[in-house]
């Protein structure tokens, strides 16, 4: 006797929509991952099949992890999406030590009736992203709820990189006279986002810099002395300023910035002064702040300035010994004021 398979309907991606079936882990939720995710994520590690991934790492190296859950609104913006992001932001972590990004893991929390067309999209998007980074996607996971208790979709990534051993670099290490570098221009990515979410039009379409920096942080660390960049990081969710005070807080240190000298689109200055927004607390996807020894900011400019996303990159200020820890600013106008930590959240939902 001979028993047919049932015949499986290909997943409608133009039209189809999410449903309990394709989170209860049976058929449908199979026929999601192979034709949507593992198609759009295929390499080695993946075909391997399993709930988890074997991986290698460099002789030499320690294992650095990093993971960011990603639940923006709205899901596409000028100039990216939340796929997108969730591989920059996740790389970008792990950059931020020193390490090599090596592979990342996504999970995949969907809503009940989401579009498998807009799915595809986020995926197909993500998969590019993590090509271009050259960091595969070798593990996930997916979860259905029920409509109402989600949003669409919300991603969480999880990062791995190697890192050399006796490589130092940390919030806790900044140093009274190193000086502070930032890679471009800040608040382009929540402008980005707040003018799509409140149909705010502008002579110039604002975008994001959601962006890959390990490419970027591997030139500067080639191209001074190991040891002499002290931290590194991303100014994500609080801007520029928010992220300096965690510095100046792990380290023990202050800052004095000048206003001047902060890179900013006028674009994204006007938008700002619009909307009552301090684009110092502004958040930004795809620029970096490091701080570095006296003696190698000159190089540590230029190397920054030598990579296609580092062009604005700009000498900002200089860390300072200060016992209260705080982070200083001279204006444009010749004044002074305190650059304090963020209160609230002037813009939810941003990555």
């Amino acid at each position: 006797m001979t028993v047919k398979r049932n015949h499986v309907r290909p997943l409608d991606l133009k039209s189809g929509r999410i449903d309990m079936n394709h989170g209860a882990g049976g058929r449908a939720s199979a026929q999601l991952v192979e034709e949507l995710f593992a198609r759009a994520f295929d390499n080695p590690a993946l075909r391997q099949g399993n709930d988890g991934a074997v991986l290698d790492l460099p002789a030499g190296h320690r294992l650095v992890m990093a993971t960011d859950a990603h639940v923006i609104s709205p899901l596409f913006f000028p100039g990216g999406d939340i796929g997108a992001l969730a591989v920059h932001g996740t790389v970008n972590d792990v950059a931020m030590l020193g390490a090599v990004p090596l592979y990342l893991s996504a999970a995949f929390i969907l809503e009940e009736g989401f579009a498998l067309a807009e799915l595809q999209r986020i995926v197909q998007s993500m998969a590019a992203a993590s090509r271009e980074a050259g960091v595969p996607i070798v593990t996930g996971d997916t979860k259905v709820v029920e409509r109402g208790k989600g949003d669409g979709v919300f991603i969480a990534t999880t990062g791995v990189g190697a890192l050399p051993v006796g490589r130092a670099i940390g919030g806790a290490l900044a140093r009274p006279g190193d000086v502070v570098l930032v890679s471009g221009t800040i608040g382009d990515h929540g402008v980005a986002v707040l003018s799509l979410r409140e149909s705010l039009a502008f002579e110039t379409v604002i975008e994001s810099d959601t962006a890959a920096l390990h490419g970027l942080v591997a030139q500067l660390l080639a191209a001074v002395p190991e040891g002499t960049v002290h931290t590194l990081r991303d100014p994500t969710r609080g801007g520029l300023a928010t992220t300096l005070n965690e510095i100046a807080q792990q380290s023990g240190v202050g800052m004095r910035l000048d206003e001047a000298a902060i890179p900013m689109r006028a674009q994204v200055e006007a938008a700002c002064e619009l909307l009552g927004l301090d684009p110092l607390y502004v958040a930004n996807e795809g620029k970096l702040v490091a701080i570095v020894a006296p003696e190698v900011a000159d190089a540590a400019l230029a190397a920054l300035q030598a990579h296609p996303l580092g062009r604005q990159a700009a000498r900002i200020g200089t860390v300072q010994a200060d016992g209260q820890r705080f982070v200083q600013m001279s204006t444009r106008f010749g004044g002074q004021r305190v650059v304090d930590w963020l209160s609230g959240e002037p813009l939810p939902r941003i990555c």
